[in-house]
């Protein structure tokens, strides 16, 4: 029958994340090639344009994961609210015609996983209530996926774990929300996502995650929400921010738990791995980047002042940008660098720390502070310098971020799988 993946979702009572992990796991069977998720990080809109036409170009399924600071009711760090955000990737889908699947979903759902309620101390009652607002927010708006991972807390003194029980139960507590919210709107099933936060720690060790599996399952059936349970469970294997080595050995025993439960591994934090392509073959569902397309942002942007620097020499820009001055200022007057700042580093000054780890908390830090007045001036300058001297500004930057994800869609076995899904029992895409 000629119909939608949506609509076949929705007639097998599934999510539209659970339907196609379901389609690739079939479809691996019939061709012995294991798949993995791509999850885009949309720290920007130039991310989001990049990711999509990159998608398009491998013929392959995208996913937005988008933090509570970046994607918020307080429109985050991009400016986007969540309906804004829905909007704005089905408008530059249909740009490029892309009619692909796209799954967007929420990264980090738990309280005091927003910057703003660490900094200002928020009561648990106070974080969690904004965090079910958004996942009310999101659910309007369209989205396909939450991940609900509570697994920091303020409160706990340093050096000790939040206990698995209190974890287990925010995770229920924000999924029976998610639920009936939803339940009450009619809309269509979204999937869950639920583990691990690798930077502040939590689940870490194989006991660890099984008893949470395992209380888990036993809650939500209390709760009369087993039909809500989690298609993607995080795990610890081996990357996170400052590492790229993926450890496929921790993969394949977390993957072997987590496919009891009818659950798929997601791993975070998977910039520039070495070695994207053991992702499938140890049985990951999906794998999240993002930081890493900040810098190359960023790369391309300096590319581009380069240019520019040489028009000026030239005579031919009168007035430059000055973006790559404007974008470390901005950057350092922010303090969001401090969030990643290493022991024996200084939070203070950021001077005094080395120019290696300067240049790093610029190039990861510019994804806060795109959207500043001053930044997005001095960039249309910078397009508007290079495009009067027959230069195509967006075109150079796009492809040093398109660059970074053609790897990952062709390490993590998605080329073309798109038409693998269309044969499959006739279906037609549909954008969104």
């Amino acid at each position: 029958m000629n119909t939608t993946l949506r609509e076949r979702a929705r007639k097998k009572g599934l999510s539209y994340m659970d339907f196609l992990l379901r389609e690739v796991k079939k479809i691996e069977k019939e061709t012995g090639i294991p798949r993995t998720f791509l999850a885009v990080c949309p720290n920007s809109s130039t991310v989001i344009r990049a990711a999509l036409r990159t998608a398009k170009r491998n013929n392959a399924p995208i996913k937005f994961a988008a933090t509570l600071n970046q994607v918020d009711l307080d429109g985050g760090y991009t400016g986007f609210t969540p309906e804004q955000f829905v909007r704005s990737i089905r408008k530059e889908a249909q740009l490029i015609n892309f009619n692909g699947p796209v799954f967007i979903a929420i990264d980090h759902g738990g309280p005091w996983l927003k910057d703003l309620h660490r900094q200002e101390q928020w009561s648990l009652e106070q974080s969690m209530s904004a965090v079910k607002r958004t996942f009310e927010a999101a659910i309007d708006a369209g989205y396909d996926l939450i991940h609900v991972g509570p697994t920091v807390d303020i409160t706990v003194p340093p050096g000790e774990t939040i206990q698995i029980e209190v974890v287990v139960r925010r995770t229920v507590e924000l999924i029976a929300h998610a639920e009936t919210f939803r339940k009450s709107k009619k809309l269509p099933r979204i999937a869950y996502e639920v583990g691990t936060e690798e930077v502040h720690g939590g689940l870490a060790d194989m006991n660890a995650f099984k008893t949470f599996l395992e209380q888990l399952k036993t809650l939500l059936f209390r709760n009369e929400l087993d039909d809500a349970w989690p298609c993607f469970v995080v795990g610890k294997v081996g990357t996170d921010l400052h590492t790229t080595v993926f450890d496929p050995e921790v993969a394949r025993k977390l993957s072997s738990i987590a496919a009891r439960y009818g659950s798929v591994i997601k791993g975070h934090y998977s910039d520039n791995v070495s070695n994207p392509h053991e992702y499938p073959n140890s049985g990951m569902g999906g794998a999240n980047v993002g930081p890493e397309f900040t810098e190359q942002e960023y790369a391309g942007l300096v590319e581009l002042c380069d240019l520019e620097e040489g028009l000026v020499k030239k005579g031919l820009v009168v007035r430059p940008s000055n973006l790559v001055h404007i974008l470390r200022e901005a950057v350092v007057r922010s303090g969001r660098w401090k969030k990643w700042i290493l022991p024996g580093e200084s939070a203070d000054d950021f001077f005094a720390n080395s120019l290696e780890r300067q240049s790093w908390l610029i190039k990861t830090g510019c994804r806060y502070i795109w959207e500043n007045p001053e930044v997005v001036a001095a960039r249309m300058r910078l397009y508007r310098n290079l495009e009067m001297n027959g230069f195509d500004a967006e075109e150079i930057l796009l492809s040093h971020i398109e660059k970074s994800m053609d790897k990952y869609f062709h390490k993590l076995n998605l080329v073309d799988l798109n038409d693998r899904l269309m044969h499959n029992k006739g279906i037609t895409l549909s954008i969104l």
